[in-house]
């Protein structure tokens, strides 16, 4: 069974569509990958994943429960973890009691009871000698790595990553994607919305095409970039 399912989920905005009937699924364990030009509305897939937006139609499962018309903090609870494009940490906060609000929020638990977890997310994504930085004077290969983090220590079983890749050089993206391997390995699924197509193919096994809120292709990357229409339409190539 997968453990996240989308049927026919749709969205819009006035006369705006921005999700047109999208329907696809996220075996367990698995990593997946979104591309698509911009304004095809891959992070706008995200909120409704999270129930950031609400949808208008259509339903989404996560883990066999449907969880369509949960609110955020239900699906946060349930297993899904999110980054943001902008990484926007507590800027005066530590990086080590910025990992600990979101583990207190994401589980509901008493800080003390967090710690440990806390300081094991900081090693795994190579922020444990920043711990007692604060968040404000970071650089953005460690920002992202601290959004990563965050998003981590709400113990996820899906995590969303909304290109996280975006703005590094290559020494760091080569850097994040081990570390995002290193996550996917010990279990976590992953969708990870990105530009940087040698990072993602990197890690996901499957691509899902966007473009004007409608899915136009599903398949394995090598597939899926030989595609025509995916070529003219996300490449820009006139084929």
């Amino acid at each position: 069974m997968p453990i996240l399912a989308l049927e026919n989920v749709s969205k819009s905005f006035g006369a705006l569509k921005v999700a047109d009937a999208i329907s696809f699924s996220l075996d367990d364990g698995e990593a997946l990958g979104v591309i698509g030009p911009n304004g095809a509305g891959k992070s706008t897939l995200f909120n409704l994943i999270t129930g950031n937006i609400r949808v208008d139609a259509g339903t989404i499962t996560f883990a066999g429960d449907d969880v369509t018309r949960q609110p955020p903090m239900a699906r946060c609870l349930a297993g899904v973890g999110r980054t943001f494009q902008i990484p926007q940490p507590f800027e005066k906060l530590t990086v080590f009691e910025n990992l600990l609000v979101g583990a207190s929020f994401g589980s509901r638990k008493a800080e003390r009871d967090v710690g440990d977890r806390c300081a094991d997310i900081l090693v795994e994504t190579g922020l444990i000698d920043r711990a007692n930085q604060p968040a404000g004077t970071l650089g953005l290969l460690q920002r992202k790595r601290l959004e990563l983090a965050r998003a981590l220590a709400t113990d996820p079983k899906v995590l969303l990553l909304d290109e996280i890749a975006g703005g590094l050089t290559e020494g760091e993206c080569h850097q994040l994607v081990e570390t995002i391997r290193a996550v996917h390995r010990r279990g976590v699924s992953v969708i990870w919305i990105e530009h940087v197509l040698h990072a993602l193919t990197s890690v996901v096994s499957r691509l899902v095409v966007l473009n004007f809120g409608r899915v136009i292709g599903v398949g394995d990357p090598q597939t899926i970039m030989a595609s025509k229409e995916v070529r003219e339409i996300y490449l820009g190539i006139d084929v």
